[in-house]
């Protein structure tokens, strides 16, 4: 992050970002802040913290489930994997939308998962394989989540620095500092409750920043020259995501996984489905939130691409962006689409839109945190107790695990090297949990003899995903690409599920839910 600030500092670009913007900036932030430490009211036990005392309607499912996952992090990588493979990244905004679709009209996974009444993905473990595989898969849950929004704040941080032109990093780190207390103040007091509230104000406000961005930078490029500058930078793999020189077969079939873990596996899309109010809700909440899976990767796709455009145009951000040996830091890629909105958007529009990225990004925070602090309490720390622990003992752990872990991603998001497009890191951290989760969901439901055993096994071999970090593939001196390490790591987690359930069984085999 200090490298990105100092690069910035050193080309002397300005942005239109002014005073004007701040003051709309802040006036949202704390208006947002309001909002959480007012539905405080209206937590009376712990149904309520976690999964909003399961009432959650239709539309304001929607707009939740898909606010949560647009948030500032996704609109940077998703503009990011424009930046660097063109429209060919659109393919993993199409196969979000038709894997969601699918889940919606089948109820495949989360159906099940409602009709059990659970509030957390390791709550069925328990249901279905006992408590130890509770308390082990919750612990493998927790750690892949936290890494997995590790890099969170770097990213709000890049933002920062590419839209605002802000070059000092004490500034900077003040400024997230600050976002992460906000962030923290209303998702310790306000729980699911407040989540819900405030995914549905971002989600309104950031939907029409996108749209807006998208309008002006095409008039600001046309049409053509967005065209012609992705045929002559990228080639024919800036349009055919199986081109041997782009993503490449196996990286699109790594996405469609990853479509499916996104809405029915990873605990915060799935939180939304035990937060339902019945199982009819929660089969339109997806059919209709495969729109929003789809337009969330797309939009900022196109705004990666329209930034590659415009970088190309400038002579000054081009010897920086596109250097001519190709050797360019993730973390300048990263920002080439905040530098380029920075200088195409007007003031006042660019304040809105700014405030409503940093909403997004303190609305990701808070129900990721929620999430796997109530993880850590419902399933990793109450089962560890014979008689279990009051609403009011699990409401101050979730709490407190809030706080800590919010302390742990600062220092994470400063010391960890990204290495690689935040979108991978992001996907090989998710796996860590995914790819086991995957099968103890699948065979816990649809098949009557996966076991405890089984289910162990699956949990660990979705462990070894780990080695997909390019920091920790360096130290095995292991070069498979993320994907390749991903879909093995999937592929070895169901054959031990399968292996270890007939090898060694339940004495009595659970029954199956179906669907």
């Amino acid at each position: 992050m200090l490298g990105v600030c100092m690069i910035f500092a050193a080309i002397g670009i300005e942005t239109n970002f002014s005073v004007i913007d701040w003051c709309i900036v802040a006036v949202y932030l704390l208006g947002t802040a309001v909002i959480g430490l007012c539905v405080n009211r209206f937590v009376k036990n712990v149904g309520d913290y976690i999964v909003a005392g399961r009432a959650i309607k239709p539309y304001l499912g929607i707009a939740t489930m898909i606010g949560t996952e647009l948030g500032l992090v996704t609109v940077m990588y998703a503009a990011q994997k424009g930046f660097t493979g063109g429209f060919s990244a659109f393919h993993i905004a199409l196969v979000a939308a038709i894997v969601t679709l699918a889940v919606g009209l089948s109820g495949f996974i989360v159906v099940p998962l409602r009709r059990m009444d659970v509030m957390t993905i390791p709550e069925f473990y328990e249901k279905r394989f006992g408590r130890g595989v509770r308390v082990f898969g919750g612990a493998i849950l927790v750690a892949s989540g936290v890494l997995n929004m590790g890099l969170f704040l770097k990213a709000g941080s890049i933002f920062v620095t590419g839209i605002t032109g802000m070059t000092s990093p004490l500034a900077l780190k003040l400024v997230l500092s600050g976002l992460l207390g906000l962030v923290l103040i209303y998702t310790v007091l306000g729980g699911m409750i407040s989540v819900i509230v405030t995914d549905y104000v971002q989600f309104i406000v950031l939907s029409f920043g996108l749209i807006v961005s998208c309008i002006y930078a095409v008039q600001k490029l046309g049409w053509q020259t967005i065209i012609d500058t992705v045929t002559e930078q990228r080639g024919p793999a800036g349009f055919n995501p199986f081109h041997s020189d782009g993503f490449g077969v196996q990286y699109v079939i790594w996405m469609a996984f990853l479509g499916l873990v996104s809405c029915a596996i990873w605990q915060t899309a799935v939180v939304r489905a035990c937060s339902a109010e019945n199982t009819k809700v929660v089969k339109r909440m997806y059919s209709f939130s495969s729109v929003g899976f789809m337009v969330r990767f797309l939009i900022p796709n196109f705004l990666g691409i329209c930034a590659l455009v415009y970088i190309c145009q400038t002579p000054a951000l081009r010897s920086i962006f596109l250097p001519d040996d190709g050797n360019v830091d993730s973390g300048m890629t990263l920002m080439a689409m905040p530098v380029f909105v920075g200088q195409i958007l007007p003031t006042g529009i660019l304040g809105i839109i700014t405030a409503g990225m940093l909403a997004a990004f303190m609305s990701t925070h808070d129900s990721y945190l929620l999430c796997w602090s109530s993880v850590l309490t419902q399933d990793v720390i109450a089962p560890c107790f014979k008689d279990g622990l009051s609403n009011k003992a699990r409401l101050r752990l979730t709490r407190t695990f809030v706080v800590l872990i919010g302390l742990f991603l600062l220092l994470w998001g400063l010391w960890y090297p990204l290495g690689q497009d935040l979108w991978d890191y992001m996907a090989i951290t998710g796996a860590v949990y995914s790819t086991g989760a995957f099968a103890l969901l699948v065979f816990g439901i649809y098949w009557k003899r996966a076991s405890s055993a089984g289910a162990y096994l699956a949990l660990c071999s979705g462990g070894l995903a780990v080695l997909g970090l390019k920091p920790i593939a360096a130290q095995f001196n292991l070069h498979a690409s993320a994907e390749t390490v991903g879909l093995a790591t999937i592929g070895l987690a169901v054959v031990t599920m399968v292996l270890g359930s007939l090898a060694m069984p339940n004495k009595r085999p659970a029954a199956s839910e179906g669907n």
